[in-house]
């Protein structure tokens, strides 16, 4: 297997043999970003050496991250001290502290699917057993946020850029989910539990779980991630779900625990819509179906429509525009081939004569759009063909 020209620009090798993944525009490494773009590539690792080596060493790199600042979300390829700088704790490794669930969930998700998919588990390195345990501590930690020392304070910048009440957020009660300080999009969160990313960690430690029992030999570590992926999840279904009028048992996207919701969702990943993507539930779970509804409408106000495209967008993006990533998702989680191909038509209309995904675009004209290098949607729709092309959609 040649290894694509698209994989060798975003991951750089280092010299103790790992390697460093940029998002595309930016030269900085996130940890879900990272993850993310190379996903597709873990089902044909097991025959191809050279794969394996790029794929390990980002893997490697990724708990070697977490092991430095398990709050940062983003990192730069070595103690440069480039990036943001802002009141946190600083540290010349990390390019900005966004404090993001998703973040710690990513690398287990990537280490899982390539253990088995190649069937290769010498991943499983000291560091790695390390990343669990400071993944498990910490979002122990943040099941009780108001003895965390986490803060986060940017200024000069916009109100999403920073986290309220000194930097530490609006307050939450105690409900068994863990807080998180920011969203997948790097927007703060509006109320400290975001429902989506809790979700992943409930998948994403019963893969630590797994991994601690069947590769480290380590049944008390085994142990605290399925007691802790189990108090998260009571938190969701205790907390997390509200009735809606119109479309009646849906999940929220945040709440604070004290009887706020947040009733939206972002297109970034996870996301609400993304729930079966994520290995949450089926895509023909009931509350899931009830959701989407809700997502896939008018009433989710960053739901957006135009003359050539429709789907979700984000408060991280100019008002009205559409994330390709969104449009991609809503294909990945239906079971509707119709839907899938409207999802497609759309993708094929909006590229602006590009041929590349973008961040967010307007949906009546697409020439308008942010980042137009963004490799995570790039990635995404990549992985979209490749589902459709095993499952000989093409051929129906």
């Amino acid at each position: 297997m040649k290894i694509p020209n698209i994989l060798k620009e975003r991951a750089a090798a280092l010299e103790d043999g790992s390697y460093f993944v940029i998002t595309g525009d930016i030269p900085a490494m996130w940890l879900r970003d990272s993850a993310a773009q190379v996903r597709p590539y873990v089902k044909y690792a097991k025959e191809e050496p050279e794969l394996q080596k790029i794929l390990e060493g980002i893997i490697e790199k990724q708990a070697e991250l977490v092991c430095i600042d398990p709050y940062a979300n983003a990192f730069n390829e070595s103690a440069s001290g480039l990036g943001h700088q802002d009141e946190t704790k600083l540290n010349d490794h990390v390019w900005e502290r966004k404090y993001e669930v998703d973040s710690l969930c990513a690398p287990l998700y990537l280490g899982y699917a390539y253990w088995k998919a190649a069937g290769i588990n010498r991943i499983f390195t000291p560091t790695w057993h390390e990343m669990i345990k400071h993944v498990v501590e910490t979002f122990t930690t943040e099941q009780e946020h108001g003895n965390s020392e986490y803060f986060f304070r940017r200024y000069g910048c916009v109100k999403s850029d920073t986290l309220p009440c000194r930097g530490k957020g609006r307050p939450v009660n105690m409900t068994g989910m863990t807080w998180s300080g920011f969203r997948p999009s790097d927007d703060c969160c509006e109320f400290g539990y975001l429902i989506p990313s809790n979700m992943m960690a409930v998948v994403a430690l019963g893969y630590g779980e797994q991994i601690c029992k069947e590769c480290y030999g380590d049944e008390e570590l085994a142990t605290q991630c399925h007691v802790l992926a189990e108090e998260i999840l009571d938190g969701i279904m205790a907390y997390g779900i509200v009735e809606h009028p119109k479309y009646g048992k849906i999940y929220a996207y945040e709440t604070d625990g004290f009887g706020n919701y947040n009733l939206m969702d972002d297109a970034n990943s996870p996301s609400l819509l993304a729930m079966p993507y994520l290995g949450f539930c089926s895509r023909e779970d009931e509350l899931y179906q009830n959701t989407r509804r809700f997502l896939l409408s008018p009433d989710n106000p960053y739901y957006y429509e135009g003359s050539l495209a429709k789907g979700m967008g984000s408060p991280h993006t100019p008002q009205g525009y559409v994330w390709h990533i969104g449009i991609v998702m809503q294909a990945l989680t239906s079971g509707s081939r119709e839907e899938i191909l409207d999802c497609l038509g759309m993708l094929a209309r909006t590229h602006a004569g590009t041929y590349y995904m973008h961040e967010s675009f307007h949906p009546s004209m697409p020439e308008q759009y942010t980042r137009s290098w963004f490799a995570w949607a790039n990635t995404l729709f990549a992985e979209l063909l490749d589902k459709l092309m095993e499952e000989k959609f093409w051929d129906e």
